[in-house]
């Protein structure tokens, strides 16, 4: 059974959501308040948090960076009545796993958060038997979501592990800039590729001491990007 936060004001889209992540088999936790909603997402373990924009006292945005902040990898479907391109890029950049702009279908919402468990699954999945990933001067372990650069340790958000991660498990195969933004962010980012570049540039500048050569994320230029499986190169 999934365990999902939802963080919302309005109480008539509160007890909607409710029942409906439990016709999915979720156990829910709720929250109308901002503060309180981020005591819970901080003190629980939860597969989902579903976190409105606006809310009183601590406001959506924040919450979702204190979340990141702190380290905790939950997955966030943020929903908003906004639906300007800043908001989505904004919540892209501050770790949200997902944007749902209201008013909203029930459909579409299952859809999301079914989807969200999906992809949250399928990088799981990418995990190889071991739980270490050595690679030149660097080394990804996964399980502590904690990588070690020339014996030092160095601080990535979510998105930037999610992005080395997942190429670092399939070294030499080159992922489309679309394919990334899918499995890292999800479908319904389509469009938004500028900021898996933004992404790769910060990620870059933390593990390659020559952003003009890159040793370990290179460039297929006109496709994506793909990881060394050649560092003796």
């Amino acid at each position: 059974m999934k365990k999902v936060l939802v963080i919302e004001d309005d109480q008539s889209i509160l007890e909607l959501l409710d029942i409906h992540l439990k016709d999915l088999d979720c156990e829910v936790t709720k929250s109308d308040h901002g503060k309180k909603g981020l005591d819970l997402a901080l003190t629980g373990v939860f597969d989902l948090v579903v976190l409105d924009i606006m809310l009183p006292e601590i406001d959506g945005l924040d919450i979702c960076k204190e979340i990141r902040k702190r380290e905790i990898y939950t997955p966030v479907l943020m929903l908003t009545s906004k639906s300007e391109e800043f908001d989505k890029v904004l919540g892209l950049e501050i770790g949200a796993d997902d944007y749902l702009t209201k008013p909203f279908s029930v459909r579409e919402f299952i859809a999301r958060v079914k989807a969200i468990f999906r992809r949250i699954d399928a990088l799981k999945k990418s995990d190889s038997s071991d739980s270490i990933i050595k690679a030149g001067e660097l080394l990804i372990d996964i399980a502590k979501r904690k990588v070690i650069f020339n014996g030092e340790r160095i601080e990535l958000t979510q998105k930037e592990f999610d992005l080395l991660f997942l190429m670092a498990s399939h070294p030499g195969r080159t992922y489309t800039r679309e394919e990334l933004l899918n499995t890292v962010w999800g479908y319904q980012y389509s469009g938004y590729e500028h900021t898996v570049n933004s992404h790769i540039n910060r990620l870059r500048t933390k593990i390659e001491d020559d952003l003009s050569n890159p040793k370990y994320i290179r460039t297929s230029w006109g496709v994506g990007y793909w990881f060394n499986d050649n560092l003796d190169e």
